[in-house]
């Protein structure tokens, strides 16, 4: 086992997934309108942060991350492993006074720019090579530590002369990777990995410096994995085949979630990630540079940005050079480049009907499976699909069936939302009785069940408008007929 270099072969495939792994890093690192006086700057850093273990008592947040994925490692494979984290740098702002020294102020104004207090990300990478036979057994053990340092950087006015100085502090932070690797009961020749990342800073809050202020400098912030093999292949967690699927299901990941990596039709790289990603995740060609702030919609973003003021935009740049990079970025955006955020086709899937044989193709024009006869246009001005001229749906009309009993506009139905949603609003709704407004159908063959809550002052409202929650059949139960 080494804590060296990655070899050539695996540095250049390394390389391919940190544009996705930087994005990750820095997501959430400074958000719109990228001031560090905006409220929501002042909670920094939301995933991926690992405390120091005794904060863990504290705060709701953990200090480790443990990961499990399946491979299929070759025989003498190397298995590279690179942890990568964000080492919370303190910067502090200190003005020249008339006598030559220093003191620490809240803001120093410069003519493009307004310095003040803010925590810095410094990227830091801990790169790992073993065997896999190095892996079985108890495994390797690699302990990192980066020491505490500071450092200072003059602040010079336009004209050259120092009018104070930038003092940037780091503290010490320990932690350590974990890996081991065994062989999956069976006839497969499959190994389960396990990797740990933990911080193991002796730091302890006290009264005077117990909170998470005090913590992050000591935090493994952003912390996530990247996995390699330089012969042999991981397994999909998300699409595993099928005689994987129990063994998947089996892996423990807690804090953490790892998908693959790379080139697409590629399997030799995962990325082991706090946020919940799909297999081989890319950075859309339309981005034209990092937002940090990608929660939100670039196009959104960047005509936000640019309509800042020159004080906002003053203050944006002397908060980090990553927030200047965003304002210059969007004050010299060119007209194209900004459509081009406004939407992009990922890929089209061809739908048909009965009696109806031209589909869409990709060109726009409709094309005709071979056993057709007839050639249909679909015309520019027409839609492809239009609810109105169907007549096989009727959202007023149209019933489906739940429990047995039809649902349909005027019934009442009692909401249960389940864990699989993702909108924290309908798990507030569960348990609540609703109206049902309408029934209607996606192009997709899905059903979906308009409704309005009982009860809520702004429902005849939101039906005037037809702005209505949505649930699928099987998030509600039947309380009567209409």
């Amino acid at each position: 086992m080494t804590a060296s270099t990655l070899t050539p072969a695996l540095e250049s495939r390394f390389a391919t997934a940190r544009g996705v792994a930087d994005a990750v890093l820095f997501e959430g690192y400074v958000l719109y309108p990228y001031r560090a006086s905006a409220a929501k700057n002042r909670l920094r850093w939301q995933f991926g942060v690992l405390v120091p273990p005794a904060w863990t008592a504290a705060a709701d947040e953990h200090d480790f991350q443990h990961t499990e994925c399946l491979m299929e490692p070759k025989a003498e494979a190397t298995l590279a492993a690179e942890v990568r984290f964000l080492h919370a740098r303190r910067r502090i702002v200190q003005r020249l006074r008339e006598d030559g020294g220093f003191e620490t102020v809240p803001e120093l104004h410069l003519t493009d720019r307004v310095l003040v207090p803010w925590d810095e990300g410094v990227e830091e990478r801990i790169e790992v090579l073993a065997t896999v036979a190095e892996l079985t057994g108890d495994g390797v053990v690699v302990p990192f530590t980066r020491p505490a340092r500071e450092e200072s950087e003059t602040v010079r006015d336009e004209d050259g002369r120092t009018v104070g100085r930038l003092v940037r502090r780091c503290e010490e932070i320990s932690g350590t990777l974990r890996l081991r690797a065994a062989e999956l009961d069976g006839p497969y020749r499959a190994m389960r990995l396990t990797a740990v990342v933990e911080n193991t800073s002796t730091w302890t809050p006290d009264a005077d410096d117990g909170d998470r202020d005090a913590a992050l400098p000591r935090s493994l912030v952003a912390a996530h994995l990247l996995l390699g093999l330089d012969a042999g292949a991981f397994l999909s967690m998300t699409n595993p085949p099928e005689w994987a699927a129990g063994a998947v299901a089996g892996c423990r990941n807690l804090h953490t979630w790892p998908v693959l990596a790379g080139e697409p039709g590629r399997a030799d790289l995962m990325l082991s990630s706090p946020i919940i990603l799909e297999d081989h995740p890319a950075i859309a060609p339309e981005s034209p540079g990092a937002l940090y702030d990608s929660t939100e919609i670039d196009e959104i973003l960047a005509l936000r940005t640019a309509a800042l003021t020159d004080r906002e935009k003053r203050e944006a740049r002397g908060t980090d050079d990553r927030a200047a990079a965003v304002i210059d970025l969007a004050d010299s955006m060119p007209p194209e480049v900004l459509e081009r955020l406004h939407g992009a086709v990922r890929a089209l899937r061809e739908v048909t009907e009965p009696g109806a044989p031209a589909v869409v193709a990709p060109d726009g024009r409709a094309r005709v499976p071979e056993e057709a006869d007839t050639y249909d246009l679909v015309r520019p001005d027409q839609p492809w699909w239009d609810p109105a001229a169907d007549d096989g749906v009727d959202p007023a009309c149209d019933r489906v069936l739940v429990d047995g009993r039809p649902v349909g506009t005027g019934s009442r139905v009692l909401l249960r939302p389940g864990l699989r949603r993702t909108d924290a609003q309908d798990l507030f709704l569960r348990g609540r009785s609703a109206l049902v407004e309408a029934v209607l159908h996606d192009v997709d063959g899905g059903v979906h069940l308009a409704v309005t809550v009982e009860g809520d002052p702004g429902a005849d409202i939101r039906r005037e408008q037809g702005r209505f929650l949505y649930f699928q059949p099987d998030e509600i139960a039947p309380l009567e007929d209409a």
